[in-house]
């Protein structure tokens, strides 16, 4: 199973207001293990930067001015996230503004259908309890001391862990991915060997046997390995 855990950093909260995404964090998940491949874009939004958002994740007009606009990155997008479920905190703030920019690029929109919303998650899991990414880092022990601002591949990252201690761990299907080649193999957990073409021959010695015969004759009829050895009862239907 392919997952893409997500984020994304916005001039504002509405995109009908006028906000804009300027950043993009993406790392996969295969079988709900890292690959390594990652997904980091800075997007001009082509407006001026709120005070507040600034405040947030320290993005200024000035560095974004020469960045690429979401049209330019929406193939690289769409190309990295594929069919994948994309998991996401607070889902629906980032799948509204992700499908305000496709809409705007005439692409199809992704929807709530494809998301996974840990948000939602972890309040089923730890009700009244804080939810916010830096609390569930603590509260599995998360390395998030690098996150003095909000950054989306960052968060990403940190979610992804998040995410893997919500579902039960880092392998909590044990499926092993195997970078091999260049690539990532999977095992299928249903697999099991084919039965052997020829029975393994005895190992045990004719005089092993007669001596075990032996043993299990002095214990008795009514003993368990007696039980064990009798003949299985035939019944008729007839």
């Amino acid at each position: 199973m392919r997952e893409i855990v997500l984020d994304t950093e916005t001039t504002g909260l509405e995109p009908d207001d006028g906000h804009r995404i300027v950043e993009i964090g993406a790392v996969e998940l295969l079988n709900h293990v890292a690959t390594g491949r990652v997904l980091h874009l800075y997007i001009n939004p082509e407006r001026d930067m709120p005070a507040e958002a600034f405040a947030i994740h320290g993005l200024s007009s000035a560095f974004l001015a020469d960045k690429p606009r979401f049209p330019d990155i929406v193939d690289a997008f769409l190309d990295f996230v594929g069919e994948a479920r994309l998991v996401i905190h607070n889902a629906r703030f980032d799948i509204r503004f992700l499908d305000f920019e496709l809409a705007r690029c005439g692409r199809p929109m992704l929807g709530m259908g494809r998301a996974l919303d840990t948000l939602d998650l972890c309040r089923r899991r730890f009700p009244g309890a804080a939810s916010s990414l830096d609390a569930l880092c603590r509260r599995f022990g998360i390395d998030n001391s690098s996150r003095t601002k909000h950054g989306a591949l960052l968060d990403s990252e940190l979610l992804a862990d998040v995410y893997l201690e919500l579902v039960g761990g880092r392998q909590p299907d044990l499926v092993l991915e195997v970078a091999a080649a260049g690539g990532a193999i999977a095992v299928d957990a249903e697999w099991s060997p084919p039965p052997r073409p020829r029975s393994l021959a005895p190992r045990l010695t004719p005089a092993e046997e007669a001596a075990h015969a032996a043993f299990v004759a002095e214990l008795g009829e009514k003993s368990v390995w007696a039980a064990a050895n009798a003949p299985a009862e035939v019944t008729s239907s007839a």
